[in-house]
């Protein structure tokens, strides 16, 4: 299987993204420079390019089924999604789904942010975006290769979180694993799930989230 990766690197959502570049109106040309250098800079230590590979025995049916239901995510997928609340159900191709969510990988902070449903979920795959404590795109994409499927998760985010944004450069590995930590939870999880959905007998309770006492005293269980 292929590892998990960060291919963080220049992105097409950056203060040069499409020509844009925002500078003071009352700077000199030495001030705008310092500006625009600071910009770029802050922005490129905040922002992530992942790429995640999974395999898990299973039809491309099964895989579409748990990953197009957004609401199920805290049950299955539980060391991440400590909250999932539906905003929108979106159409019957499922464009326009909007979630409201609460994540956490292994590291004691907490994200909320918004994803939506922004492609047709079909058999090879959908996209989304984030808005809030995340900002970017995501991409799944599914490929049917004999009694598997390989699912990839391509992810292009920047952090909006003001801790994020504060220890991004110095914390950026840390953030890395934090992530590469989550997807490998939610590979588990899936297979699990899938189990569970054929009704297979003794499957094991889905990973749980690291730091309860936290979550606890913050009134999540």
């Amino acid at each position: 299987m292929e590892p998990l990766r960060d291919v963080s690197g220049p992105s097409s959502t950056g203060p040069f993204a499409e020509g844009r570049v925002e500078t003071g109106t009352n700077l000199g040309l030495s001030g705008r420079l310092r500006h625009v250098a600071s910009t770029f800079c802050s922005s490129m230590s905040t922002a992530y390019h992942f790429f995640t590979e999974w395999r898990v025995t299973a039809t491309v049916d099964e895989v579409k089924a748990v990953l197009n239901d957004g609401t199920s995510l805290r049950r299955w997928w539980p060391s991440v999604y400590l909250s999932v609340e539906e905003v929108d159900p979106g159409g019957p191709d499922g464009v326009g789904r909007t979630l409201d969510l609460h994540t956490k990988g292994w590291l004691p902070y907490l994200l909320r942010w918004t994803l939506y449903v922004t492609e047709p979920v079909t058999d090879e795959g959908f996209a989304l975006s984030a808005t809030g404590d995340l900002e970017g795109t995501g991409r799944w994409t599914f490929e049917p290769q004999g009694p598997e499927v390989r699912i990839t998760y391509d992810w292009q985010v920047m952090a909006s979180k003001p801790l994020l944004r504060r220890l991004s450069r110095v914390l950026r590995p840390a953030f890395s694993a934090n992530h590469h930590w989550a997807m490998k939870r939610g590979e588990e999880s899936l297979q699990l799930e899938l189990r569970r959905r054929r009704n297979e007998a003794n499957v094991p309770p889905a990973p749980p989230p690291t730091f309860r006492w936290m979550l606890r005293m913050r009134g999540m269980k």
